[in-house]
């Protein structure tokens, strides 16, 4: 995940004294001690701050943030959470589906022995809906999101998360879906969360512009990285969106990671990560890191935004037709053409996670779903024509072999 040749020796961490500091823990050092002055109800939040850290606040929430944050999905490796923390990450973002609940359980045997007031938790909860219309059924009721999201709370060893996001709206009718905003409001008043959200994986700027529209919902986690086609009105609808009080989460900074499939040659994450930070009303991301050289390099942007000539030059800006590589746009312009209704999006973004950041799993979980019939066996060639380049019918292919892989092989 590191550009070749980089020389990790002149980093500002020295990577011996970071591993040996994040594994021991760093309970003496001013971030290792951040505690934010609030119970559940509370929304004056402050945090002891760690020098030459870049710190911005989430929002109307009122909590001061480090810019980057720990998108924990793909980690396996407690040590490296409580690395991440005692190195001075507050927020935590994990989702009630990531691992099949191991993800939770992990962070909460690492947050069990912590003081509560150390940390922010962030949590999803998901229910299927229409995947042509993005429009929940009409006889949708809250029970399901309750009871998934109980069991989220027993995984984590808590009365209550700060956030709860509601997962992956891409239509403004599911932002003012009642059912939901009305589940969000229940369990704020039984003091289960603290804060109301959802994720826009897609159309982020008509998402993060229906939000500020219904006026209930505290932060948004929407997708925002350089290779965006729509970067610039997603960048503006973050405007209006932080003009409003909402706190902006971004993730899918690094784009996939990798500009093609064969992992030869590798995104500048650094570089990616400070393109979307520059941007003042991205009040935190969540890169997602499974290596203590991944956290370390993270850490180093908080100090630091400037992009340099060469990082500039390696995330290929004024490259006008730079390769699709693995980072679907999720527009949604494929689906309208496919004869035999695949869901294509969906299968793109599990492409992106098999090849560009090995979560084979997750991969794997989806193409499970599908049944035994699997997408695309019945033509001979696809019609699907990406207005970004991918070749569709390869790249189902590609992703639709892991069915044939033995689940116990990608645990």
């Amino acid at each position: 995940m590191y550009k070749k040749g980089e020389n990790m020796e002149n980093k500002k961490f020295n990577r011996r004294r970071f591993i040996k500091s994040g594994i021991m823990g760093l309970a003496g050092t001013a971030a290792g001690s951040a505690l934010l002055k609030a119970g559940p109800k509370s929304t004056n939040l402050t945090s002891v701050e760690k020098e030459n850290f870049i710190y911005r606040t989430l929002g109307k929430t009122g909590i001061k943030l480090p810019i980057v944050s720990m998108g924990v999905m793909n980690a396996e490796n407690p040590n490296l959470v409580a690395a991440a923390l005692d190195s001075g990450i507050i927020l935590l973002d994990t989702a009630h589906g990531y691992q099949k609940g191991k993800n939770e359980e992990m962070i909460g045997d690492v947050i069990k022995d912590r003081k509560r007031d150390s940390y922010v938790l962030a949590t999803k909860v998901a229910y299927s809906k229409d995947r042509k219309t993005g429009l929940y059924p009409p006889d949708k009721n809250v029970q399901s999101f309750e009871d998934e999201f109980n069991i989220s709370l027993k995984r984590l060893g808590l009365d209550y998360v700060d956030i709860l996001y509601i997962h992956s709206f891409w239509v403004r009718e599911t932002v003012f879906f009642e059912p939901a905003m009305k589940f969000l409001e229940k369990m704020k008043k039984e003091g289960k969360i603290r804060f109301k959200g959802f994720t826009a994986h897609r159309n982020e700027h008509e998402m993060l512009d229906a939000a500020v529209e219904c006026g209930i919902y505290d932060v948004v986690l929407t997708s925002y990285n350089f290779r965006q086609k729509n970067k610039k009105e997603i960048g503006e609808a973050m405007g209006r969106a932080a003009k409003a009080g909402i706190g902006i989460v971004a993730m899918k900074t690094q784009a996939g990671a990798y500009w093609d499939k064969k992992r030869q040659d590798p995104i500048n994450m650094k570089a990616a990560l400070k393109w979307a930070l520059q941007n003042e009303n991205v009040h935190t991301a969540i890169p997602g890191y499974t290596a203590f050289d991944q956290l370390e390099l993270d850490l180093t942007v908080m100090e630091d935004l400037t992009l340099t000539p060469e990082e500039k030059a390696d995330l290929r800006l004024d490259e006008g037709k730079a390769s699709a590589g693995l980072y679907c746009q999720q527009c949604g312009k494929c689906e309208e053409q496919c004869p035999s209704n695949v869901d294509i999006p969906t299968l793109m973004r599990r492409c992106m996670y098999a090849y560009g950041y090995k979560t084979l799993s997750l991969a794997h979980s989806t193409i499970e779903d599908l049944g035994s019939h699997l997408p695309c066996t019945d033509c001979s060639s696809c019609s699907v024509k990406c207005p970004n380049g991918f070749d569709i019918g390869q790249k189902v292919q590609d992703i639709i072999r892991l069915k044939t892989v033995p689940k116990e092989f990608l645990a």
